[in-house]
């Protein structure tokens, strides 16, 4: 089986980039499953259900998230209604959605996508790896594809959850810095690694945000309303080789697709 996941979709510029070209990704590298990091989709910040349906109808089949996911109040009610659309499972009870979800698609055996937000230099959230160990022990005779978007700043964190998981996943996916890493790896126990997938979105600019607010922010120190870049987008991702007959991957690459404007 074959999966593709796209790093943070950064604005219009992100959208459109995949609107453009995730048909023809689809053939060249023949994908079966698309996931994609969803939490900045909306003007740079958030998500809105109907970037959501957006995304849903380019063929995208699910959506992860960050702690940006609740900057757009309105997706709260889409969160509890659409389970194709995850926010970070360590959330404590009672946040609306749901960060584990068991994605079904006709001819294909199902897929666990489990979202995880990571706690160094981060808001303050539940331990990311004994949420991983509660939400393993319940699906412990569910699907063996597993899929783990681990939201998180800190390298050192994400890593590590690599190494906590490996041959309990699939693959573990890293998101949030909007850099991609150059790190992608088959871990010992057949778990698939990349420390960060990077971002689908504009590369003239600052993590996908128009330069000059940004530049003057570390100028002054002074606050600086951001709004996402356009120029230059780039898609960006990685692509994954799973076996279903025992959920682990078979190879792991980056994907980086410049997109005319």
């Amino acid at each position: 089986m074959k999966l593709a996941f796209f790093g943070d979709i950064c604005g219009r510029a992100g959208r459109q980039a995949l609107r453009n070209r995730l048909s023809e990704l689809k053939s060249e590298y023949s994908i079966d499953i698309v996931l994609a990091n969803a939490e900045n989709a909306a003007g740079g910040m958030g998500v809105t259900p109907e970037v959501a349906d957006e995304l849903f109808d380019m063929g995208i089949h699910v959506l992860t998230s960050g702690n940006h996911i609740w900057k757009q109040r309105e997706v709260y009610a889409y969160l509890d209604e659409n389970p194709n659309l995850l926010r970070p499972l360590n959330y404590p009870d009672g946040a609306p959605g749901r960060g584990l979800h068991v994605y079904r698609k006709s001819g294909f055996p199902d897929m666990a996508i489990i979202n995880l937000q990571g706690r160094v230099f981060m808001p303050p959230v539940e331990c990311p790896f004994l949420a991983a160990d509660r939400a393993l022990a319940g699906i412990k005779d569910g699907p063996l594809l597993r899929i783990v978007d681990f939201h998180a700043e800190a390298t050192s964190e994400k890593v590590a959850m690599g190494w906590f998981l490996d041959g309990r996943v699939s693959a573990v996916l890293g998101t949030h810095t909007h850099i991609q890493t150059a790190d992608e790896q088959i871990l010992p126990g057949g778990t698939g690694y990349v420390t960060d997938v990077g971002m689908t979105g504009s590369v003239n600019s600052v993590l996908g945000m128009k330069k000059g607010p940004v530049l003057r922010r570390f100028l002054t120190g002074l606050p600086e309303r951001f709004s996402p870049a356009r120029k230059n987008p780039v898609i960006m991702g990685a692509l994954l080789h799973l076996d279903p007959s025992t959920g682990t991957c078979k190879s792991i690459s980056r994907l980086r697709v410049p997109v005319e404007e």
